[in-house]
């Protein structure tokens, strides 16, 4: 079998947002990510279907974006009734802890409430908070040494592999 074509990185990722200059002042103005493209349209491209619609493009100094849609209708995305509000989240990568501690004074000073610094086990310290539209984020920066990151991936698909295990013997169990 042939390998998958190279996946080069994020482009972006999309959320709907409840409004277009709401969404625009938290990423723009306090996250410091311009917004760079904006699509106007009253039909989705790959459907057809008739739903108008702005799709608001927020840059990362990577190129990648973090991208929203505004309905028009002044509602932001239901969470999912199955799945804690922690565990879906969008994490972004920040250069190192004393970014995420100047991150954190800047959101608490504009008002949003912050959890953490929250450090995970010496692999990454992070920061978490919501967006206007209930986007649970997380800043972060990897505080693990180029080794310890070595052994991380080494160990990663037999760990993997053991919760896999164990899940079927649980829920076997179980049923």
């Amino acid at each position: 079998m042939t390998s998958f074509v190279p996946i080069r990185g994020l482009h972006h990722f999309a959320y709907r947002c409840r409004d277009a200059e709401e969404t625009r002042r938290f990423y723009e103005d306090i996250l410091g990510l311009p917004l760079t493209h904006l699509v106007r349209a009253e039909t989705i491209p790959s459907t057809g279907e008739h739903c108008p619609y702005v799709h608001l493009f927020f840059e990362m100094t990577d190129g990648s974006n973090v991208a929203f849609f505004d309905l028009g209708d002044n509602q932001a995305a239901d969470p999912s009734p199955n799945t804690p509000r922690w565990a879906n989240h969008l994490a972004l990568r920040v250069d190192s802890v004393q970014a995420v501690e100047e991150a954190r004074a800047r959101l608490l000073a504009a008002g949003v409430e912050v959890l953490g610094p929250v450090d995970h086990e010496g692999f990454v310290q992070s920061i978490y908070f919501f967006d206007p539209n209930g986007v649970r984020l997380e800043l972060t920066t990897t505080v693990a040494s180029d080794e310890e990151m070595a052994g991380y991936r080494a160990t990663a698909r037999a760990q993997c592999d053991a919760w896999t295990r164990e899940k079927a013997a649980r829920l076997a169990a179980a049923g």
